[in-house]
């Protein structure tokens, strides 16, 4: 398993979504938190599944939420790009890793 590392525009994408789901509904934005978690801990320990993607990326679906987690993995790190979600913006992190 190699482990996770956020860059600060995704950890802010999580905290951003955290928040509206917590405000949305009691309950939500732990479930959402989890889910995330969930998808970071999978894509941490098979690097090479989940969707390729540009620039070397791959993603991974978060269950019950309509987002992935983008990453691209190296030898012992995988560097977690975005919290995208699947409507808004297709493709707005790829400047992150070009």
């Amino acid at each position: 398993m190699i482990r996770p590392r956020f860059l600060p525009a995704a950890e802010a994408e999580l905290l951003r979504e955290v928040g509206y789901y917590s405000d949305a509904r009691t309950g939500a934005g732990i479930r959402f938190q989890a889910a995330v978690a969930a998808a970071v801990e999978l894509a941490s320990r098979q690097p090479q599944g989940g969707v390729p993607g540009p620039h070397g990326t791959r993603s991974w679906r978060v269950k019950g939420f309509p987002f992935s987690v983008v990453g691209r993995a190296g030898t012992d790190t995988l560097l977690v790009v975005a919290i995208a979600h699947h409507r808004r913006k297709p493709g707005y992190w790829a400047a992150r890793v070009a």
